[in-house]
């Protein structure tokens, strides 16, 4: 049987989880003062230890739907941060080259407006692609044309350049190398296509670092399956037809450290990009 708290008691523990939530978030005070409709003041009345007073039931429910928990948590009545809704198995959601998807991705990236957003590409970043790279890409699908692929990634890029996301993607170095070779995958690709391909990756490299950060790392080494995690809220791994989202909090961290752990064990960092990308596009015959 759960033990009752006592009111000091429960008030500390509801300014030790907001503290918690705002930090894993990074919401600062002012910001969860806006999303909520009160007073800077008021949230730093709630953070503070000389206070033991607990908000209003409106309040505490507005603060949980800011920072993505649980009001039970934020309470000290459940020990799972995440709602209860969020706590349910993970969503398929269609993946097919369909404009339904890529409006759905959309939504996740709007969704992550201010967060970093980390991914892991199936073969390079559709919005890093050149239009001729896309039109040969798309060429042969059936649910998309190439200028609905090129129109959605054009899009994507632009979303990026305005919002306030960083954006950290971590590449598999045999993909890069197998498509400046054009070998396996981008077998038929012409040599001009290839070598205009890299020199767009390195100006936007150049333009946008180091809000955008490119890094390539040894699949013999690390692995990783196509994954994109939306900041602190959302994760989705790509299947193919699929993709499969999670929002519980336990999963997107996991999934978050594995990301980090690319990072941390990249062949070559966003810093040393240039120089292995220029060496590649030079090979190309």
């Amino acid at each position: 049987m759960r033990s009752i708290i006592n009111k000091l008691d429960r008030a500390a523990l509801f300014r030790t989880r907001l503290a918690e939530a705002m930090e894993q978030t990074g919401t600062s005070r002012a910001a969860l003062a806006r999303a909520t409709g009160v007073d800077r003041s008021t949230v730093t009345q709630l953070l503070s230890e000389a206070d033991a007073r607990m908000p209003g039931g409106h309040l505490v429910a507005a603060c949980a739907e800011t920072l993505s928990v649980s009001t039970d948590w934020l309470l000290g009545l459940s020990d799972r941060p995440e709602a209860s809704a969020d706590l349910l198995t993970a969503t398929l959601t269609e993946a097919e080259r369909a404009t339904s998807a890529d409006d759905q991705i959309f939504a996740w990236h709007q969704e992550a407006a201010g967060y970093k957003i980390r991914h892991v590409p199936a073969t390079l970043p559709d919005m890093l692609k050149t239009r001729a790279v896309m039109e040969w890409e798309y060429a042969g699908t059936i649910n998309r044309s190439p200028g609905q692929a090129i129109a959605v990634a054009e899009a994507r890029l632009d979303w990026m350049r305005a919002s306030e996301s960083d954006y950290e993607i971590a590449l598999p170095l045999h993909e890069i190398r197998s498509f400046a070779e054009g070998t396996g995958y981008y077998a038929d690709l012409p040599a001009g296509v290839r070598r205009e391909q890299i020199d767009w990756i390195l100006s936007v490299h150049d333009q946008l670092y180091p809000t955008l950060r490119l890094f390539l790392y040894d699949a013999a080494r690390v692995y990783s399956a196509p994954i994109t995690i939306f900041g602190p809220k959302l994760a989705a791994i790509y299947l193919g037809r699929y993709y499969v989202a999670f929002r519980d909090r336990d999963r997107v961290r996991a999934l978050t450290r594995h990301f980090d752990w690319l990072v941390r064990e990249a062949s070559h960092t966003a810093r040393d990009l240039n120089p292995v990308l220029s060496d590649l596009r030079d090979r190309i015959a």
